[in-house]
């Protein structure tokens, strides 16, 4: 959806753009005709009449819309929330901005850099195009950079980051990474219970969404000095069928390929992510999410049932 209203607003901004040219140079001819006529002695000149009406409207609207064009395009966009994959950093319902120039100035259509800004650090929280299709828009948590090496460990569900890694072989720069703070959130069961056991990374024994068994955690995640907090859903053994026993499906060591990107969801087992789908080209990167500007209380599903100021402010 984005994308065509990007495409819509394009079209829109320059079509206008058109009209607004033609009109404003038929009202300079018209007024320097007048004056050349001696009938316009420093005194305001109105438009012709019959450029008035819709043409006259459409053309109006053009600075409007290309300052709307400029700043979504290049500097700031917004977007909503609408799944639980990046719990308890963005709950569904948040609508944020997007920093477009973070990385750099893009094509608004074909996404195509021209001009570099900076590059993605780890822990940035990112809007990309989804690598299997491209016209939906994803947001995840940049864990890997170009050059590492990223391990899983699904049962203490941790992360080893190595930097620097020559043909998957000779690495060095341990990234530092550390946990601490493990509390039990109930609250957050009851509220997302509806979703919270979608695109899971462990493999339930059962498809209900029957919660008996199930404990959510949120953890603090440090990594090389930049801290945020995941969630973790916790099913005792006899709801689970454990990772381990699908090693040969599910890899838990990762290289990060040139120009790729290793993200993952905070709600590190209800999020289709890097883990099941693979790497983020830098050319799929459109912006960092920095703040969140409105929250509305809401599940998927169901109607918004009011707004959530104190979740207003900057993403960590």
């Amino acid at each position: 959806m984005a994308h065509i209203f990007a495409v819509f607003l394009a079209i829109t901004t320059f079509s206008s753009g058109i009209i607004w040219c033609i009109n404003r140079i038929k009202s300079l001819q018209y007024r320097y005709r007048k004056n050349k006529e001696g009938q316009c002695k420093g005194m305001e000149i109105s438009v012709e009449k019959g450029q008035g009406g819709l043409i006259e409207s459409i053309a109006s609207i053009f600075p409007v819309l290309l300052l709307v064009f400029i700043v979504r395009s290049f500097i700031f966009e917004p977007f909503h929330i609408p799944s639980g994959s990046m719990i308890p950093t963005l709950l569904i319902g948040d609508f944020i901005l997007v920093e477009k120039y973070a990385y750099g100035l893009r094509n608004p259509i074909t996404n195509t850099v021209f001009i570099k800004t900076g590059n993605p650090k780890r822990g940035d929280i990112v809007v990309f195009q989804y690598p299997k299709n491209p016209r939906q828009d994803y947001i995840k948590r940049i864990i890997g950079l170009p050059g590492d090496r990223v391990d899983y460990n699904p049962i203490k569900k941790t992360l080893s980051i190595i930097s620097s890694c020559v043909n998957k072989k000779d690495c060095d720069g341990l990234i530092k990474v550390t946990y601490s703070n493990d509390k039990e959130n109930n609250r957050i069961l009851s509220k997302f219970s509806t979703n919270v056991l979608d695109n899971t990374f462990d493999q339930l024994l059962s498809n209900d969404l029957y919660l008996e068994g199930l404990h959510i955690t949120i953890r603090s995640e440090t990594i090389d000095n930049m801290s945020h907090r995941i969630l973790l859903s916790n099913w005792e053994k006899s709801h689970l069928r454990s990772i381990p026993q699908r090693r040969e499906e599910v890899p838990l060591s990762w290289f990060v390929p040139e120009k790729m990107y290793f993200v993952m969801g905070d709600n590190r087992d209800n999020s289709s992510d890097s883990r099941i789908w693979g790497f983020v080209s830098e050319d799929h990167l459109i912006g960092k999410a920095i703040v969140i500007w409105m929250s509305i209380d809401k599940q998927i599903g169901q109607w918004p049932t009011g707004l959530t100021f104190r979740r207003i402010g900057m993403i960590q």
